[in-house]
């Protein structure tokens, strides 16, 4: 609710209780007068019992409650003389007392007849909401005040993370192009030495690639997030984005010494976007062998679960502790950041995938055991299915995977 439509509602509510209810008692009053209705043909209805129809101290107390935001009026004592749930919820008014930080506040306020503002904010840790609370404090006259909040929680979330974002990309970026400058002018110091050259043009190519990789995957992201229109959704076959998937990986695979085991076609179609999804596929299948050791395998299985399809990816890798499984889809994050580097990976890749799930309608899961291997479970709503709102298969296990993944790509 706006500020000026509550304060002006709280104005007129105190307005109403100094004077003692005198409105309500008139209109309260003129609800015992009977009188009769005149219908639309012209003629009269029995007597309308206006016992029945609520006074106006009434609608505003309805109106009072209802707010959306934090609402109290406090008097010149500190006593509350109204407030609503919301108000306790957010902890503007606890054990029928305010806020010490909104009493204070609303001295002020007293003081130099000016609104301000004051955080409210839960002073102890909590994992659930609210976790961040801003009110403001206004004055109404003769040492009355109002206190409206509200839950800041989310913002206080998303400025944080555009913060984290700003700096992750800055170090990101800055790192590729300080090597290249560096390596550039190694390669001017041995220009008559041209092994040394080779091998300083060999590190200026890697890093130039990376630093490509990294705009690349971020003009990616900013078209996920919102910034770009995505592309009309269409039938997509499954078992053509495997395929194209796996093509695009074997490079990498076969420098890695990874062998990657798919089981067989399924017929399967989605509506999506192809690109996207091969996008999505490739950056799993990627993950898996950059964080496999030499000689281990990649197996890529799909299956029909209910109304959804999954796509599963599946190492015998290093594995994920727990503590780290809610994180790993958050851009640039890196359990190990030394192998991430020395593998050339971005940080993003795994942010792509989850939200190039959830512009299809679907999600990415994760399995994961320490020293067993993870499980990366793209699952994408059947083409043409109603997907129920709360579904959750069993997630693959690694070694059964294994089992149903026949040939090697």
């Amino acid at each position: 609710m706006p500020h000026v439509t509550v304060l002006a509602f709280v104005l007129v509510a105190v307005a109403a209780l100094l004077v003692g209810g005198g409105v309500g008692l008139l209109l309260g009053l003129r609800s015992r007068r009977p009188g009769r209705t005149r219908s639309r043909t012209g003629g009269t209805s029995r007597p309308r019992d206006r016992r029945d129809v609520p006074t106006l101290a009434e609608l505003l107390q309805r109106v009072f409650r209802s707010a959306g935001g934090g609402t109290a009026v406090l008097a010149p004592s500190g006593d509350v003389v109204l407030a609503n749930a919301r108000a306790t919820e957010l902890g503007v008014v606890r054990d029928g007392r305010p806020d010490p930080r909104a009493w204070a506040a609303c001295q002020q306020v007293l003081a130099d007849g000016s609104p301000c503002e004051v955080d409210l904010s839960p002073l102890e840790y909590r994992a659930r909401r609210p976790t961040a609370v801003v009110a403001t404090v206004r004055p109404l006259g003769d040492g009355f005040t109002v206190v409206e909040a509200a839950d800041t929680s989310e913002v206080v979330r998303l400025e944080a993370t555009r913060r984290d974002f700003v700096a992750n990309v800055s170090h990101e970026l800055k790192t590729p192009v300080g090597a290249v400058g560096l390596l550039a002018e190694a390669v001017l110091d041995a220009a008559d030495d041209p092994v040394e050259v080779h091998r300083f043009a060999s590190k200026i190519l890697r890093e130039s690639t990376r630093l490509g990789s990294l705009v690349t995957e971020l003009i990616a992201l900013s078209r996920l997030t919102g910034a770009e229109k995505l592309p009309e959704l269409a039938a997509v076959d499954v078992d053509d984005v495997v395929e194209e998937s796996l093509a695009r990986a074997r490079l990498s695979a076969e420098a890695a010494g990874i062998e990657i085991t798919v089981d067989d076609p399924a017929g399967l179609k989605v509506d999506g976007d192809r690109t996207l999804l091969v996008t999505a596929l490739v950056n799993l299948v990627e993950n898996a062998i950059a964080y496999s050791p030499p000689e281990a395998s990649v197996s890529v299985t799909r299956r029909l679960a209910g109304a959804w399809i999954e796509i599963a990816v599946t190492d015998r890798g290093i594995g994920i502790a727990p503590e780290h499984q809610e994180r790993v889809f958050e851009r640039f994050f890196r359990v190990d950041p030394a192998r991430s580097r020395a593998t050339g990976g971005t940080g993003l890749g795994l942010a792509i995938v989850k939200h190039v799930l959830a512009n299809h309608g679907g999600e990415v899961r994760l399995w994961s055991r320490p020293g067993t291997g993870s499980t990366f479970t793209m699952r994408l709503p059947v083409r043409g299915a109603d997907v129920p709102e709360t579904d959750t298969p069993e997630l693959p296990d690694p070694a059964a995977d294994a089992g149903r993944a026949g040939g090697s790509t």
